[in-house]
């Protein structure tokens, strides 16, 4: 993780506790930072603007996984067990990670809905493990929708329903964490793109957790996420590049799908599968020319991924800026756009 990501503190009045639509805003109305690639040049607007930063024959890359609840309360014995979902590893099996309490391979926890688990292994790094559920498929998936709940951190005080944790385009479910970067979407935004000749595609990958708790992070390289990329994305795709038009991915999980499945020619094909993508300062980017991203914090390996399409001092001085102008952080926050503006035709 780069050092200068640890440089600056989000004071915690800046944490976006509530959604806009509970602060009397519109979701695109929520502030835009826009950063100049190549100049470096930092501004700001508003993202329902967002067309005027867009030409015709740029591409917009959306990821339309759906939020799932993915916070499980359950039993063993007489303990209160947390359940925190991370990745799907089959139609009755979970990587998950449990909140509190040593847990044990062989131990059963009992959840509402007459759902069991059971702990039948480690996942892939440290502390998650592996659960098998009683119930499997779409059976599974209305347990979690009926009893479940959205996951939520610390700097959110208030349990919002999980519509709050949807882009409004979301329609494949998976995801435990919304891909926030889409959140400030509204048809009317995607509508008036359209009608400038901005084209749209869509993608899945699943987010999984960002955080373990107690100061700890997935490790960047074990990190692994599903994503699907349709044969009509890809074919959208490379025609844009082949049009020298500008692919801008929305959020850090469609770079790495994108960045995933491009080949040795530059061309993205179409493939369903996992990634543990890692990408920082350096790292040749050869799907996409730009990004739209919330604000992250420090700790945050999305830093890292951010680093690879703009100088890092050029990153963090945006940042600061972004601070003392009072942009909001988190999913519920201000939004920050990072493309080459003089490739604008």
């Amino acid at each position: 993780m780069m050092s200068s990501a640890r440089s600056f503190q989000v004071p915690e009045y800046l944490n976006a506790r509530t959604p806009a639509e509970y602060r009397g805003i519109q979701r695109d109305h929520v502030r835009l930072m826009t950063l100049d690639t190549v100049t470096g040049e930092c501004t700001h607007n508003f993202f329902n603007r967002l067309d005027s930063y867009l030409v015709a024959g740029d591409l917009l890359v959306l990821n339309n996984s759906r939020t799932i609840p993915a916070v499980l309360k359950g039993k063993r014995g007489r303990q209160i067990i947390e359940i925190r979902l991370s990745r799907k590893l089959s139609d009755k099996e979970w990587e998950a990670l449990i909140v509190g309490g040593v847990v044990t391979v062989g131990e059963k926890i009992d959840l509402q809905g007459g759902l069991t688990a059971t702990i039948t292994g480690l996942g892939a790094e440290a502390p998650l493990i592996v659960l098998s559920f009683s119930k499997s498929g779409l059976d599974l998936l209305e347990i979690f929708y009926r009893y479940g709940e959205p996951l939520h951190y610390e700097y959110i005080e208030t349990p919002w329903p999980i519509e709050m944790y949807q882009t409004v385009y979301a329609s494949v479910p998976g995801s435990v964490e919304m891909p926030s970067a889409g959140r400030a979407f509204t048809w009317r935004l995607l509508n008036r793109l359209k009608e400038k000749g901005v084209n749209i595609a869509y993608l899945q990958l699943h987010a999984g957790l960002s955080y373990y708790g107690n100061d700890r992070w997935p490790h960047p390289n074990k990190h692994l996420e599903e994503f699907s990329i349709s044969a009509e994305t890809a074919g959208l795709i490379n025609k844009t590049k082949k049009n020298n038009g500008r692919v801008i991915a929305v959020g850090t999980t469609v770079v790495r799908a994108l960045e995933t499945a491009v080949n040795a020619e530059g061309k993205i094909e179409p493939q369903k599968g996992l990634t543990n993508l890692y990408i920082q300062k350096g790292y040749p980017l050869k799907a996409v020319n730009g990004l739209i991203t919330g604000l992250h914090e420090p700790e945050a390996s999305h830093l890292d991924l951010l680093s690879a399409f703009i100088n890092k001092g050029l990153l963090m001085k945006a940042y600061k800026e972004a601070l003392a102008d009072g942009y909001l952080w988190h999913e519920f926050g201000d939004m920050n756009l990072i493309l080459p503006m003089s490739e604008r035709t």
